[in-house]
């Protein structure tokens, strides 16, 4: 455990020389006493016969094109809790994060996707690591260390303004020689080449262990669209050490989701189905759907190397399986030891974009 960090219900009565800090807009260093100083802000307006203290800089305005510090933080220490609720599009919308001052950012993934709305639309998650609730806010409670620096920023991508409102709750103390640091890779196939596979992450060199998967999943046959397996190839493997039977298994349900001869969304510490959208009988013409799995309890080890796939099946006729084409977007989240290899460049708006 943390000196301070990683408390649960067992060991939270224990002390700690930790120290707590919190960057949002009234605080944008996260300093000791800082917080609510602001003359100037988006709230000025509202609070012109309140003056300082009343809620004067609550959000920030992100222009097209321009890229947003939402943390600058010295170390050591830890992130423990992000709040959020940016408007605007969720997938033109880019969060990156650098530790310890690598020149590659070791988490690049839209907004949206990192908190599980891949889609674009509003759903309730409500899981350990991740949740989203009413009207649109978005928590992440992912432990992210770091020793010497911690560097966030937000990308619009958009061709206007975005709003956003944000906590990022974080802690100053020693980080132990063995705490790895969280990187997340979004990556999609849209659609998925006939008889590929999609591939969540590829080339992680290092020791770590991977924690994560979110998929925005949009099918494009009719029928059922999850018989495909999940595979994890460790340490060089040519055949994979871990192989799935199927991918409603893989996220912990069963038999297509179905109940009754209709999806049931659900939304579990550890793995849900909390997002489907369905076809309203005009131009929703596609079944979509959002998934997520925490390797919380089951983190998969590795000591040189990772490589994740997933793939897409349905039925055909004769009892035969027929490789899909869908549109696959997944999220895949890892701890490991830094240095981290370069991810793949991150597709530009047009490849991003929900159509």
């Amino acid at each position: 455990m943390f000196n301070g960090l990683g408390l649960h219900l067992g060991n939270l009565s224990l002390l700690s020389r930790a120290k707590t800090r919190s960057i949002s807009p009234e605080n944008f260093t996260g300093e000791k006493g800082k917080g609510g100083m602001a003359t100037e802000g988006t709230g000025a307006q509202c609070a012109r016969d309140l003056g300082q203290g009343w809620k004067v800089s609550p959000s920030v305005r992100v222009g097209p094109g321009e890229t947003f510090t939402l943390a600058d933080i010295a170390g050591p220490g830890a992130i423990q809790q992000i709040w959020m609720t940016p408007t605007g599009n969720w997938r033109f919308s880019i969060l990156r994060v650098w530790w310890d001052g690598e020149p590659e950012p070791s988490i690049e993934v839209p907004i949206g996707d990192f908190f599980c709305m891949g889609w674009g639309e509003y759903a309730h998650v409500n899981s350990l690591p991740v949740c989203v609730n009413p009207g649109s806010a978005f928590n992440c409670y992912w432990e992210m260390p770091f020793r010497r620096h911690c560097r966030m920023t937000l990308e619009n991508l958009a061709g206007e303004d975005i709003v956003i409102y944000y906590q990022i709750n974080f802690a100053l103390t020693d980080v132990p020689e063995d705490a790895a640091y969280l990187h997340a890779q979004w990556r999609r196939s849209n659609p998925l080449p006939a008889r590929q596979v999609h591939t969540l992450i590829d080339g992680v060199k290092g020791h770590g262990h991977y924690v994560g998967t979110y998929l925005a999943w949009g099918v494009n046959n009719t029928g059922w669209w999850g018989e495909g397996e999940i595979k994890f190839y460790l340490d060089g493997d040519q055949w994979p050490t871990i192989c799935g039977t199927g991918t409603e298994d893989y996220f912990c349900g069963s038999y297509n989701f179905d109940r009754g001869g209709q999806y049931v969304a659900f939304s579990t510490p550890f793995a849900g189905l909390p997002q489907i959208i369905r076809p309203d009988g005009t131009y929703r013409s596609q079944q979509r759907f959002g998934l997520y799995r925490w390797h919380v309890m089951d983190p998969v080890r590795f000591e040189q190397d990772l490589k994740v796939t997933i793939q897409a099946l349905g039925w055909r006729s004769g009892g035969r399986y027929l490789p899909l084409q869908d549109d696959i977007a997944s999220t895949a989240l890892w701890y490991q030891a830094e240095p981290h290899a370069p991810f793949p460049p991150l597709p530009g708006r047009d490849a991003l974009e929900v159509i």
